[in-house]
């Protein structure tokens, strides 16, 4: 397939594995770029020496595109950037907070910027930024999440009206019919974020995984709004946070009944009652656990049945 988004990485498929934090490190991502996709590194669960580490085993495991994942909020974010560059890196996305600030520093390193939005407002600012392309990232998707819970189907063609820049979708997309559906509303190319998380190759502990595979609809829920919008499993953690919330608690009580390293607890040391649990709604209907490379080609392989019957 080619398009925008396949030109713009130099990739065979339309598929961006998501740049998650705890599960996207380069054995997934080089797998995902070894099967025709675009693999990212999620720098956001990384300190810069261990991202490090995982930049030069890239470099060792695959000689396709592949790029990073910088949430703008991290704590040491110049330092980060500086490394990027230095390394040689030729694709970033970065989200949770506005790229105009690094945009134009990483096109002079000759680095591709691709920023995430959940608004038709945030993706019109993105592009007077000067970024290559955006995500549009529905309330679907797992982790962190947009304040105005917009659906991805709602919010694709609205980006789409809004901007001429290449367009990535995002949330609750893990099929063929779904990569087809979000190229009808508008969409050059999907990222996959529940589906890879769940994956062989992810670095989220095997519990976790097993655990997402037996999630029904209605299991993952948004919370957190006073902090972070973040879509969590239900749980004792998430129990205890919803309790407090519609209680009227705080930032700062939420911070606290959270505790140290939540996500990190849950998602990579596997423990599912007291662990802060993220993943997208679409892990209800993932029932198995494939690797990366059949990950994507069942995802082709289905976009090419739906359309050849739809047309």
């Amino acid at each position: 397939m080619e398009n925008r988004i396949t030109k713009l990485f130099g990739i065979e498929y339309p598929i961006i594995q998501g740049g998650m934090v705890w599960c996207s490190g380069w054995r997934l991502a080089s797998a995902v770029s070894n099967a025709g996709g675009l693999g990212l590194l999620g720098a956001g669960s990384m300190h810069p020496e261990t991202l490090l580490e995982h930049i030069h085993k890239m470099k060792e495991a695959t000689d396709k595109p592949w790029g990073i994942n910088v949430p703008l909020m991290y704590p040491e974010i110049d330092k980060l950037m500086e490394m990027i560059v230095d390394e040689g890196v030729k694709i970033v996305f970065t989200s949770a907070g506005s790229p105009k600030k690094y945009t134009q520093m990483l096109h002079e390193a000759g680095i591709k910027v691709v920023h995430v939005v959940s608004s038709s407002k945030f993706a019109k600012k993105c592009e007077d930024a000067g970024v290559d392309a955006v995500v549009a990232e529905g309330f679907e998707a797992g982790g962190h999440n947009g304040r105005e819970e917009t659906t991805t189907m709602t919010l694709i063609p609205q980006v789409r009206k809004a901007t001429t820049l290449p367009l990535i979708a995002a949330g609750g997309i893990a099929s063929g019919q779904a990569l087809l559906a979000a190229m009808a509303l508008g969409a050059e190319g999907v990222q996959c974020g529940t589906v890879f998380a769940m994956s062989k190759e992810s670095s989220a502990a095997e519990e976790f995984k097993a655990h997402c595979t037996e999630l029904q609809e209605g299991d993952t829920m948004l919370c957190l709004k006073k902090m972070a919008p973040t879509r969590l499993i239900k749980n004792k953690l998430y129990e205890q946070l919803k309790e407090a919330e519609d209680k009227g608690a705080s930032a700062d009580e939420l911070r606290e009944i959270l505790g140290k390293a939540a996500s990190k607890r849950g998602i990579f040391e596997g423990d599912l009652d007291g662990g802060e649990l993220e993943i997208g709604q679409i892990a209800s209907g993932i029932k198995q656990i494939e690797s990366a490379e059949e990950i994507v080609c069942r995802i082709m392989a289905e976009y090419e049945d739906t359309r050849k019957r739809l047309l």
